[in-house]
């Protein structure tokens, strides 16, 4: 059975995340559905990585199993056509071996979260970014980031429902930036490792938020991590401003797409 892998880009807003569920709409459910338009029966397909609800997808990848040959732009073509009008699309499919996964193939994933310090409502990005109402020091969070970087027991920043088998894992980067948004001034953190623990990207950010705003010292962070406790974290903040922004792999299955 040919294998393709896709690149997925969705909206997170409608779906209970990223993993199929009985009762609740879900990304990998609408995918697998359009799948069941073109060849009858069920598909089960693979992800990078399962995100919550609400979190998005820019560079989301998966792969599904095929009994037709099919031509790779066609088959995108034809999923995106049967994925109406859900706000998934699949904006590259290739041809990969039957070996490769889209799991466990993967050597990094790269997480963005957007967050809008602003008081008035924000009306073009809104359920895309996290909002709060005061502004933020950048520097201080970013001094505050460097206390995770590396490879750390990471239990504090660990949703006490993880099934992760180990909390130690390595952080490969996470950088703090301001930027100019469509609706302002947006901070922007960049996330990057192997993998990741339940809720850790949102868990590192709601934690930094209290450093800019002030009411953390950035040291802080560096104990909150030492502590090794759940209850020393910071509010891990909502999953809207969160984006599975890449996936990277020893060779890029989608270098020829671009």
């Amino acid at each position: 059975m040919p294998r393709f892998a896709l690149k997925v880009e969705y909206h997170g807003a409608p779906f209970a995340g990223w993993q199929r569920q009985k009762d609740q709409p879900s990304v990998q459910g609408a995918i697998e559905d359009a799948l069941a338009r073109l060849e009858p029966g069920p598909h089960t397909i693979a992800a990078a990585g399962r995100t919550d609800t609400g979190v998005h997808g820019l560079g989301q990848v998966a792969h599904c199993d095929m009994i037709k040959d099919w031509d790779p732009f066609r088959l995108s073509q034809a999923l995106n056509f049967h994925l109406k009008p859900a706000p998934v699309a699949i904006v590259a499919c290739v041809r990969v071996d039957d070996e490769w996964h889209a799991r466990f193939s993967a050597i990094e994933r790269q997480y963005l979260f957007r967050l809008l310090p602003r008081r008035a409502p924000a009306i073009h990005d809104a359920g895309q970014v996290w909002q709060v109402s005061h502004d933020l020091d950048v520097d201080a969070m970013q001094k505050a980031a460097s206390h995770l970087i590396g490879q750390h027991d990471f239990t504090t920043f660990r949703s006490s429902i993880c099934q992760a088998a180990s909390p130690l894992k390595t952080l490969d980067e996470l950088r703090v930036e301001r930027v100019q948004g469509f609706s302002g001034s947006e901070i922007h953190f960049h996330v990057r490792a192997r993998s990741f623990l339940h809720n850790q990207v949102r868990s590192f950010v709601g934690t930094l938020e209290r450093v800019g705003a002030g009411s953390w010292a950035p040291q802080d962070v560096k104990s909150a991590l030492e502590a090794a406790d759940r209850a020393a974290c910071g509010p891990v903040c909502p999953g809207h401003g969160l984006y599975l922004a890449r996936v990277g792999y020893p060779v890029d299955p989608f270098a020829d797409t671009d």
